[in-house]
């Protein structure tokens, strides 16, 4: 790299509207996602967006005001995407965006290939002393988007953390550099309530010292982390982690100190949060940050031995298959990085995986385990490899059963509104005489 990139950072420096001017009709832009999303150039190509046309937007989960999906954009931006959010669902149901099932640990290689990569539009830290930017809290595939694409377009928010691991970007590699200061998009922890503090309950007795933990974001893992005060030398290798998890390394529960990879570290690839959690992990030793294609891979998740994993979904079946990311053939999410764990804490010595969601929904009208899944429900974990399913009600340890004996487990767990209904329409669907 060169020696004199004080000068080359200059000479890049521009604003949002000069460096947009770099997007061709036709090219797609790969964009950084989660709390790394670079939500100036963002607004400023959505307040541009009638002088394009046929550009195409790669992203995952965006936090913020998502400009570009609005309605008045789709005839000059279309969105792929192999997880939708809250402010690019609509995108995707009205057609203006186009799903794609895929692994997020896949990412990274698919760029340049299934995905195309002519834009990336990325966030990162300033540089440090020799020149280098972190990507911050989105690690994923950022790294991967700048080696490929023919511009990168950073916005530098000297706001994004700092994060040591194997995803820095020197300046020389950054080609359009709009310098701002802004707040990253902060997600507050969900209220917990009675519901989740029995599942968090039902998950922590399955969590011994020195286990390595996976877990999401939201009212359940939050529920989990809360009930392990009184657990030891937790670790953690998870795809994301949020504030619970500064709450026990604090406490001295979660410090790495069994863990067999990455010994002493929090591992992960991407971060959401308050500012609490960004100040946290900036510049802290103790959080490495790596690309999904090496933190998701299954078989580095299992040289973790005792991995936890632990994820929630929408739905079960009494045969124990899990649909995770959508209702019916309307597509919700996206299958992320819960496939990998599964598979990864099963391969692990000692690991378990979990799957954890209240048993009903839309207040209480609505079971989650159910006779079959929603007509047209993609199948996230197949029943082959369902290991835990956990309600507030309890705990069904499917791996081995016969079919009969995981409806009987499942259906202890469920509702008791539903577990009449359940057993007469297994009796239905699953006895042949």
């Amino acid at each position: 790299m060169s020696m004199d990139w004080k000068s080359e950072y200059k000479q890049r420096l521009m604003t949002a509207e000069e460096a947009i001017r770099a997007i061709h009709d036709g090219d797609t832009l790969v964009m950084s996602e989660c709390a790394g999303v670079p939500r100036h150039i963002i607004k400023t190509l959505a307040e541009h967006h009638a002088d394009y046309h046929g550009v195409q937007i790669y992203h995952m989960l965006t936090l913020g005001d998502g400009e570009c999906f609005a309605p008045e954009c789709y005839d000059n931006f279309t969105h792929l995407t192999n997880f939708v959010g809250a402010n690019s669902r609509q995108a995707v149901w009205s057609g203006a965006g186009r799903f794609f099932p895929a692994f997020f640990k896949d990412v990274p290689g698919m760029l340049g290939k299934e995905i195309p990569c002519d834009v990336a539009v990325i966030t990162v830290s300033e540089p440090g002393p020799d020149g280098y930017c972190s990507v911050g809290v989105s690690c994923d595939y950022a790294v991967a988007a700048a080696k490929k694409a023919r511009v990168v377009i950073a916005e530098m928010n000297d706001q994004m953390p700092f994060t040591a691991g194997g995803t820095l970007l020197h300046v020389s590699e950054l080609t359009h550099i709009v310098p701002v200061n802004r707040r990253l998009p902060e997600l507050w922890p969900a209220k917990i309530g009675p519901v989740e503090e029995a599942i968090g309950r039902n998950c922590a007795s399955l969590i011994h010292d020195g286990d390595t933990l996976q877990l999401g974001i939201g009212a359940i893992p939050d529920a989990v982390l809360a009930e392990l005060h009184d657990k030891h030398d937790l670790g953690i290798h998870t795809e994301m982690f949020s504030d619970g998890v500064v709450d026990l390394v604090e406490a001295g529960v979660i410090n790495g100190e069994r863990k067999t990879l990455h010994r002493g570290k929090l591992v992960a690839t991407f971060l959401m949060g308050t500012r609490r959690l960004y100040d946290f992990v900036d510049h802290n030793p103790m959080v490495e940050m790596f690309g999904v294609d090496y933190v998701n891979d299954p078989y580095v998740i299992a040289k973790n031995d005792n991995m936890v994993a632990i994820n929630s979904c929408i739905e079960v079946d009494l045969q124990g298959q899990v649909a995770s990311e959508s209702m019916g053939t309307k597509q919700f999410s996206g299958t992320g990085g819960q496939v990998d764990y599964v598979r990864g804490a099963a391969m692990s010595k000692g690991g378990r995986s979990i799957m954890a969601m209240p048993s009903t929904a839309a207040k209480g009208k609505v079971s989650r385990i159910v006779a079959t899944l929603t007509p047209g429900a993609a199948v996230t974990t197949s029943r082959n490899e369902v290991d835990y399913v956990v309600t507030e009600y309890g705990i069904a340890h499917l791996k081995g059963l016969p079919i009969a004996d995981r409806a009987k487990a499942l259906i202890a767990i469920a509702h008791p509104d539903f577990r009449e209904q359940l057993q007469a329409d297994y009796e239905k669907y699953y006895t042949f005489k």
